[in-house]
């Protein structure tokens, strides 16, 4: 089971340091950044938890549930550039 958390881990890691790159380089990949931002913020906050690690899970729990406000916002608003 420690593997397996490793690697949701990395996944998660993987995913918002992703995300940051792609809504660098154009912000027609801010739509896949925000949903990268979520679901990276939620695997390495689940790898903190599952390891005891609770100030870095908080915080990525926080970065998780600020994506999603950004998400509904967006969708509210209609911001969200489609290409996906």
């Amino acid at each position: 089971m420690e593997i397996f958390f490793n690697v949701i881990g990395w996944l998660g890691s993987g995913l918002v340091i992703t995300a940051y790159a792609l809504t660098l380089k154009s912000e027609k990949f801010i739509k896949v950044g925000r949903y990268f931002n979520l679901i990276g913020g939620v695997l390495i906050a689940s790898n903190c938890y599952y390891f005891n690690a609770i100030p870095p899970f908080v915080s990525n729990l926080i970065w998780a549930i600020i994506a999603t406000f950004t998400i509904f916002k967006s969708r509210k608003e209609g911001k969200i550039i489609s290409n996906i």
